[in-house]
């Protein structure tokens, strides 16, 4: 009896003590991660904040839309560019420059059909070119995000103009824009994060972003806004009496005033249906802002709660890339801001466009060429 009831007992502990081994070893490879994870967390000095607006997935109104824009789309300088960020035409030699990741500026000659006849590695700023125009001398102004604000000549001599301010270095110098009286307005994205890094620019949520003037006559570089969210392209307005200045973060444009009774003043100018980039005017009354992307669900959800933000922010610092840009395109707006075309695709992501002809050509750090839409043959549909 004896004997029966300890071997009972034995047979017992071992089906417990195996009960626990089964448990023991997919518990312990569950909760370590778990702890590593909290831990990593915790260490983690990533601070992201609540944003000043509550952001959405709106539909901005306009009067005419097309959402499959890369429909008859066609790539300009294919394999010939890398990540071609902004476009500067000149409309006399009929060619474009644009800068790229590898830090070269490209010169690329337009044939008749439009298409390109000529690609040339013009100059290397060895470092990332992204704003570009032109100034009254036909001097090349550039934003680069890592050397500042600079000046090639013709004979491609670059002379760097301006790359801090106030003691705080330009991190992202970014877009760029000038008056008719010469001054330059530019923004620097961030004097926080380097380009390399902007995601987390965006993902934290404060202002790290200013917007200057700079005279080339007197040198001198003057603070006109700051606290500002990712500052991105820049455009003097028609009348000379503004400058529109994107901030990519909250999805909107804002106008500074820099001649009239507002001098100083910020007002916005127009929200956008995504995050916009540079802004071009075409000289025919319209601004043309590229979207980099839309707000997809994932990214609402993170721009909502800054934790998501901060989880988001460890994986891509030690994983990879999180998000996928969607439905990028173009917002064609008027002088005052209302939107009058949209051209947009579910897969496309663009960071600058301008308008030649019946054509508009846009840039993007995503491809390695200039894409280019007929909007005459594939127009925007009137949507009511």
């Amino acid at each position: 009896m004896s004997d029966s009831v300890s071997a009972s007992a034995s047979e017992n502990l071992n089906d417990r003590t195996q009960t626990r081994s089964r448990f023991s070893i997919p518990f312990f490879v569950f909760v370590l991660p778990v702890a590593l994870a909290a831990l990593l967390y915790r260490l983690e000095p990533f601070d992201p904040v609540l944003l000043p607006v509550q952001l959405g997935r709106y539909t901005v109104p306009v009067p005419a839309r097309n959402d499959h824009v890369r429909a008859g789309s066609e790539a300009v300088a294919a394999g010939h560019v890398k990540g071609p960020e902004d476009l500067a035409f000149d409309a006399a030699t009929r060619v474009f420059y644009t800068g790229c990741e590898d830090g070269w500026i490209k010169r690329v000659t337009l044939n008749d059909s439009g298409l390109d006849s000529a690609v040339e590695n013009w100059v290397n700023t060895g470092g990332r070119p992204l704003g570009l125009a032109f100034n009254k001398n036909g001097e090349l102004i550039v934003a680069d995000a890592r050397k500042g604000l600079l000046r090639v000549s013709s004979e491609k001599e670059i002379e760097l103009l301006v790359d801090e301010f106030g003691g705080l270095k330009f991190r992202i110098t970014d877009g760029v824009d000038i008056a008719d009286d010469g001054t330059i307005y530019f923004t620097d994205a961030s004097h926080k994060y380097p380009e390399s890094e902007s995601v987390f620019d965006i993902l934290e949520g404060k202002p790290n972003a200013r917007l200057f003037s700079y005279n080339p006559e007197t040198k001198k570089t003057t603070l006109l806004a700051q606290d500002l969210y990712f500052a991105n392209g820049v455009a003097v307005s028609a009348d000379q009496q503004s400058v529109v200045f994107c901030e990519t973060v909250l999805m909107r444009c804002n106008k500074y005033y820099v001649q009239g009774p507002k001098t100083g003043k910020i007002e916005k100018f127009c929200d956008v249906p995504g995050m916009p980039d540079n802004i071009h005017y075409d000289g025919e009354g319209h601004y043309l802002i590229a979207i980099f992307t839309a707000l997809a669900p994932e990214m609402e959800v993170s721009f909502r709660y800054p934790f998501i933000r901060k989880v988001a922010a460890i994986v891509m610092k030690y994983i990879g890339n999180l998000f996928t840009p969607k439905n990028g395109g173009v917002v064609v707006v008027d002088l005052e801001g209302k939107p009058t075309a949209h051209y947009y695709d579910p897969k496309l992501s663009l960071t600058s466009a301008i308008k030649i002809g019946n054509h508009i050509y846009a840039g993007s750090i995503s491809y390695p060429f200039v894409a280019r839409f007929d909007i005459e043959k594939y127009p925007a549909i009137p949507t009511v």
